[in-house]
């Protein structure tokens, strides 16, 4: 015998289960690639938002750059790349490497979140903050 509450008990237990986030994170990666793949950030008019730290201030921010990239990437332009946002293009495959592997780990059924030690938190920032004051000053 069925519950009418069966329907909305699934659904909600599919939400909470650990692959839910990094397949929902994944998924909406992949509609924004296919989407930038046709939309040439590089020319006026596209449908792209504006980097609101660069309205504001007028400044670079440390991931400006970084649609720019991902489109040069999608078409092989490596060179391209590394102008639009060095540090970004540095920094994608361990991003891509821990969005892996959270969703591996969330396939098989656990919860998994990167250990990133205080040294490590303050490395990153301070990369950040030395990047945007680089960018704009050269």
């Amino acid at each position: 015998m069925s519950c009418a509450a069966d329907g909305p008990n699934r659904a909600r237990a599919w939400w909470r289960h650990p692959a839910a986030a990094p397949v929902g994170v994944l998924a909406a990666g992949a509609v924004g690639a296919f989407h930038l793949y046709g939309t040439n950030p590089h020319e006026p008019g596209h449908w792209l938002p504006r980097c609101p730290f660069q309205w504001a201030t007028g400044q670079l921010c440390p991931a400006c750059g970084g649609t720019r990239m991902v489109y040069d990437l999608m078409h092989g332009q490596f060179t391209a790349a590394w102008h639009d946002n060095r540090m970004l293009l540095l920094a994608a495959p361990f991003a891509l490497a821990l969005l892996g592997r959270w969703a591996w780990e969330g396939l098989r059924g656990r919860r998994w979140q990167p250990r990133i030690s205080g040294r490590g938190q303050a490395a990153i920032l301070v990369t950040a903050l030395v990047w945007t004051v680089l960018r704009n000053v050269f």
